[in-house]
């Protein structure tokens, strides 16, 4: 449950600034802490941080434990002595976009002359800790992606079925073959959190905590789904029998057809959901708050045929409801979640929310095409929710202004009291005064920019996930005017010993 105001900011670290063509953990991110200490935000929220695969999403990653190697700190890995400085000599990337292609190839690259050099040196004890503290998901994930490199890259379905259905002696026959691959990978994974943690340790120095995101599903081509066979509904050749999406909606009059494998409930409660509960536990080291996206799907979820090519012909089945909550809460305690309620959830879907006290989501750019009693409408909210101008899925909000209907338009416009000349602080204003106890804002709408700014458009395969900002966008201007608003609509910060003062006090 959130129980103090706070505001926060979205923020991806790959669309971080910097020289290496992909924003990083390094001081670029440390800069942006310190820059949102000073607007007096509280919380900086991220996307998923795993490994990418075909397409850049961070939705579909090869590990729901791992982490990114492209958002490794090269500079880093020159100071302790793995690169040379002049390694990093650059070659020359877009600045307002990350061209994944080249940078992929250029960054993978480093990594591997970084290990090379690692590998002249006496392992740090560090490392050796993380390789055995996490091996329970490490050593599998490093195979993983080791047998994907041996296959140039095919999903896991189509390699030789001695290594598809994981049996022991091909299992072993691989570790020694690949040997140098599967110690790339944990390197590169120890590196990985090493900067996570000691970026996180500072945020928190600074009285920022970090809001990550967990997708309620994990890619079909993942070690998760592929060391996990039976705790999802696959066939003998490891074909998913059915697979996720969402029904027709606002986004798609087909529905989106993720195409993620779907849980074996069942199963999963027999273990008692300690895959779940490992899940959880990880995550609750790397963030202070976390973002469940696709709640619902806890409740009840649309299952789609595994060979469909559409949303449109699924159904909707029951989720392990409070029987998994209670398990996970058993052994974690209380979970620090946000659930991504949005949709068109029934009043069950609600109902396991609140019994748990979970806080919901609000987005502005939904509130308009309705009437007054649309639960968007921030004089419909509850104190505990979080309210979004836009999200990662939306426009910003420049651009859907600019799209909207003429309806949609009038109506924002009244209830704001403004002429839309400039909507998108509009509705950062009008989520700061709202009674949500959090809101949060994508850094695309506290710049005020349009829909060349976009990170995703649902059920659009290319072009997502790759907008970046410059350092000149980040202006005081922007900084002065967040903490003006954080400061009037009691969403700063204040140390506990002045927290009876007025913010009116000297």
């Amino acid at each position: 449950m959130l129980n103090h105001r706070a505001a926060g900011l979205l923020l991806h670290p790959t669309s971080l600034p910097g020289p290496y063509g992909i924003g990083d953990l390094g001081r670029h991110a440390y800069q942006f802490v310190d820059w949102l200490v000073k607007a007096k935000i509280q919380y900086w929220q991220v996307l998923p941080l795993g490994p990418t695969g075909y397409g850049d999403s961070p939705y579909q990653c090869f590990s729901a434990f791992a982490g990114n190697p492209l958002l490794i700190d090269l500079e880093d890995l020159a100071q302790r002595g793995y690169l040379r400085w002049e390694d990093l000599a650059v070659p020359i990337f877009p600045r307002h976009y990350v061209d994944f292609g080249p940078v992929i190839i250029w960054k993978k690259h480093l990594l591997a002359v970084a290990f090379q050099n690692f590998r002249q040196q006496d392992e740090p004890d560090d490392y050796q800790r993380f390789v055995q503290d996490e091996a329970w998901w490490l050593l599998d994930y490093a195979l993983f992606m080791a047998l994907k490199y041996e296959h140039e890259g095919r999903p896991w379905p189509t390699w030789e079925p001695a290594l598809r259905d994981r049996q022991p002696d091909a299992m072993s026959a691989a570790r020694e073959r690949l040997h140098d691959q599967i110690e790339f990978h944990k390197f590169q994974q120890w590196i990985f959190f090493s900067q996570w943690q000691a970026l996180h340790n500072y945020a928190n120095e600074h009285h920022l905590q970090l809001i990550g995101d967990i997708p309620i599903y994990v890619a079909m081509d993942s070690v998760d789904a592929w060391g996990n066979r039976h705790l999802f509904h696959f066939d003998d050749q490891g074909q998913p029998v059915v697979v996720a999406g969402v029904p027709p909606d606002y986004f798609s009059p087909t529905g989106q057809l993720w195409g993620n494998p779907l849980y074996n409930w069942q199963r999963l409660a027999e273990q008692g959901y300690r895959w779940w509960i490992d899940r959880f536990r990880n995550n609750m080291r790397l963030f202070d708050l976390m973002r469940i996206d696709h709640f619902r799907g806890f409740y009840n979820y649309w299952e789609v045929p595994g060979d469909a090519t559409t949303a449109i012909n699924g159904r909707w089945v029951d989720g392990p409801r409070q029987d998994f909550f209670d398990a996970v809460i058993s052994e974690l305690g209380q979970l620090p979640l946000i659930a991504e309620d949005l949709g068109a959830p029934d009043a069950g879907v609600y109902a396991l929310r609140d019994h748990y006290q979970f806080p919901g989501m609000k987005v502005l750019q939904f509130a308009w095409n309705s009437d007054s009693h649309d639960p968007f409408l921030p004089h419909n909210y509850v104190r505990n929710c979080v309210v979004y101008t836009g999200t990662h899925d939306n426009d910003t909000t420049r651009g859907w202004y600019a799209t909207a209907t003429e309806y949609e338009r009038d109506h924002v416009r009244r209830y704001c009291r403004v002429d839309g000349s400039d909507i998108a602080w509009d509705l950062i204003r009008l989520a700061m005064m709202s009674c949500a106890n959090l809101a949060i804002i994508p850094m695309q709408d506290c710049m005020n920019l349009g829909s060349e700014a976009r990170m995703n458009t649902p059920s659009v395969a290319a072009g997502n996930w790759s907008w970046r900002f410059v350092p000149e966008q980040l202006d005081d201007g922007i900084q002065a005017g967040l903490a003006e608003l954080c400061m009037l609509y009691g969403r700063a910060y204040i140390p506990p010993e002045l927290r009876r003062r007025s913010i009116h006090a000297g």
